[in-house]
């Protein structure tokens, strides 16, 4: 989404249109609180797997 459509001017008259626009953006609110925001990856502590990724990295390079 472009960053200047948060500055675009919003005129809602209707006291019903009102609710149900500020009903949607409480949920957008709501569901933006509860998703993760970074993926999580269980820690490696076995050896061989460390050397493996970090083998895997140098070699992308």
């Amino acid at each position: 989404m472009a960053t200047s459509s948060i500055f675009a001017k919003v005129e809602i008259k209707d006291p019903k249109t009102a609710e149900r626009f500020i009903e949607a953006l409480e949920e957008s609110e709501k569901e933006q609180a509860d998703a993760p925001s970074v993926q999580a990856y269980p820690m490696l502590r076995d050896l061989d797997k460390i050397r493996k990724l970090v083998a895997k990295r140098k070699s992308s390079k």
